[in-house]
């Protein structure tokens, strides 16, 4: 992912120099996900995201797309979402987006649940039940989003994500309903 900033990444043009019309752009790149697609249905979750971590499977598109530091799979049933909050996340008010958030939460429960199916079987969530809890800044610095699977069924999971700032306050949390299924074509 570039950047191509004007200010310090954690400091405003206001902060500098009380101005705040300094332009910001970003760019970044993505590995074709339909080909990641074809790979993740011959994987375990936990196999898949033991790739990911060692580099060997480029990352989703979303990684990229939000800016994700790194995922880390803390064993079946846990993962663990890492982002520092920038800028480009932030909402009109200044502060970061109720959506960015959401989709930490999403992601961290979504990939906890993950990491207990075998090859050849998927998940989508069905709902996310979101409370944001206090403001999250460029000041938060790092955010830590765990999540954890409370109980999996064969049709259905439950799961629930904590976020974190970089002092270990919680700033948001969901539970998530995922739908367990068979990949479809996926002939294992």
């Amino acid at each position: 992912m570039g950047e191509t900033r004007t200010v310090p990444a954690n400091e405003s043009a206001a902060e500098m120099d009380g101005s705040a019309a300094t332009e910001r752009s970003r760019t970044y790149s993505w590995a074709d996900p339909v080909a990641l697609s074809s790979e993740v249905a011959k994987l375990s979750g936990l196999e898949l995201f033991a790739k990911l971590e060692r580099g060997d499977l480029p990352a989703p598109p979303i990684v990229e797309t939000l800016g994700i530091d790194r995922v880390e799979s803390t064993g079946e049933g846990r993962i663990s979402v890492y982002l520092e909050p920038r800028e480009f996340h932030y909402n009109p008010i200044g502060s970061m987006h109720g959506g960015v958030i959401s989709a930490l939460l999403d992601t961290a429960a979504g990939c906890a649940v993950h990491t207990t199916l075998p090859a050849g079987i998927g998940y989508t969530s069905l709902d996310l039940h979101t409370r944001f809890l206090r403001p999250v800044t460029v000041a938060s610095r790092f955010l830590r989003c765990d999540g954890t699977v409370v109980s999996r069924g064969r049709q259905t999971a439950l799961a629930e994500a904590h976020l974190h700032d970089a002092r270990g306050r919680l700033v948001a949390h969901a539970t998530s309903t995922c739908l367990i299924f068979p990949i479809p074509g996926w002939t294992g």
